[in-house]
């Protein structure tokens, strides 16, 4: 059932990294809010997240698999920067801040997933979150278990978006509310800890 733990790890690696505050989800939340091409914003964000996702684990992720001996470097690193992250979440918990929606003008469907993909492909976190830390992170697994993680970090991806998306009128309130991200981003530490402790745990 090696493929069942890939899929869940891989899927809680990126719903931990995606749910951090960040350009493309406060567009997706704004286009949710104005009811404006809700569906199309949220299927480009998640096909580029899965295309980068891809990228990383069947890529990246295959090349660092493919080192002799590096299981434990590999696994070391990839804990390390999964539990930098959790860290991160720490500190921003302990001072939060809400999404700021602010008020957008409707824009027609060319401009809109033009500026979904700008704030999809021009942010460097993506980069990181998707290639290297997903894609590290899925090289401890069998080439056929790496499929089932990035199938997993996919579904994530799909799964956020439209209910961000289609989800931005109820979610609002606590979007904006500074106190909720507080709870949000202690509970992404306690999966990235968790998930730094799934890695490293053959090797203790």
């Amino acid at each position: 059932m090696d493929f069942w733990s890939a899929g869940i790890e891989g899927f809680a690696l990126s719903l931990g990294l995606i749910l951090a505050i960040g350009p493309q989800n406060i567009f997706v939340v704004r286009q949710g809010l104005l009811k404006s091409h809700v569906f199309a914003v949220c299927l480009v964000c998640s096909f580029c997240d899965a295309f980068l996702i891809c990228i990383g684990v069947l890529g990246f992720g295959s090349i660092l698999a493919g080192i002799e001996n590096a299981e434990f470097l590999i696994s070391l690193a990839a804990a390390t920067f999964i539990t930098g992250y959790g860290i991160l979440r720490i500190k921003s918990s302990m001072n939060p801040i809400g999404m700021s929606l602010g008020k957008e003008e409707e824009l027609s469907l060319g401009p809109t997933i033009g500026t979904v993909l700008a704030f999809t492909f021009l942010n460097p976190h993506v980069y990181l979150d998707t290639i290297i830390l997903i894609g590290g992170a899925s090289s401890r697994y069998s080439a056929d278990n790496r499929f089932w993680f990035a199938l997993g970090a996919a579904l994530a991806s799909f799964l956020f978006f439209f209910a961000l998306g289609y989800g931005a009128r109820r979610l609002s309130n606590v979007l904006e509310n500074p106190e909720s991200w507080k709870i949000i981003d202690r509970g992404i530490a306690c999966v990235m800890f968790a998930i730094a402790g799934g890695i490293m745990l053959p090797f203790l």
